[in-house]
C-alpha cells in the first residue's frame, strides 16, 4: 500500500478510534489555542514485569489531521513495551521538526497524549491516585501568516 493509500485508509476507517472500558490508564494531549484535545487509553500488559501496550484506543476533539495521526501513531505503539513506546513518542517529535508548526501541531497532540498515557501508569506505581497528566502542544495549528494579520 503506498503512502497515500494508506493515509486515505487511516482517514476513512480510523484504527483504534473510541473509548477502552478496561483501560489501566489514559493521557491527554491538549492544544489549548483551539481546544482541541486527544485522550489515549491504554490497557497494559506485563511481559517479564515490563509493561507493553497490550491494547490502545483514542478518541480526538480536533481535525481530521488528528484521527489519522491518532490511527497511524497507536498502529505503531501496540504490542511495544513501554521504552519502545518512549522511542516512538521521541521519534515522532523528532520527525515532527522538520514539519511546519501547524502540520504538526495534530501529531504533537496524539504522540503527547500517548506519552502522558505511559507516564501517569509509570507515577501510579508510586501514587495510585496519581491525576491523569495532560501535556500541552507546543506547535501552533495557526498558520504564522495568520497571527501576523491579527497582530497589526
Amino acid at each position: 500500500m503506498n503512502m497515500d493509500a494508506q493515509l486515505i485508509e487511516h482517514m476513512m476507517n480510523p484504527k483504534n478510534y473510541g473509548n477502552l472500558e478496561s483501560a489501566d490508564v489514559q493521557g491527554m494531549g491538549k492544544n489549548p489555542e483551539n481546544g482541541e484535545k486527544v485522550v489515549i487509553y491504554i490497557r497494559v500488559g506485563k511481559d517479564e514485569e515490563q509493561p507493553y501496550v497490550e491494547e490502545i484506543r483514542f478518541q480526538a476533539i480536533g481535525c481530521t489531521t488528528t484521527v489519522v495521526a491518532g490511527s497511524m501513531l497507536t498502529e505503531e505503539a501496540k504490542g511495544l513495551n513501554f521504552g519502545g513506546v518512549k522511542n516512538l513518542v521521541k521519534a515522532t517529535m523528532n520527525l515532527l521538526d522538520r514539519l511546519p508548526p501547524e502540520d504538526a501541531a495534530c501529531s504533537e497532540m496524539v504522540a503527547l497524549a500517548i506519552k502522558a498515557a505511559v507516564d501517569t501508569y509509570e507515577k501510579r506505581v508510586e501514587d495510585p491516585d496519581y491525576p491523569v497528566i495532560t501535556y500541552k502542544v507546543s506547535n501552533s495549528c495557526v498558520p504564522k501568516e495568520e497571527n501576523k494579520e491579527e497582530e497589526k
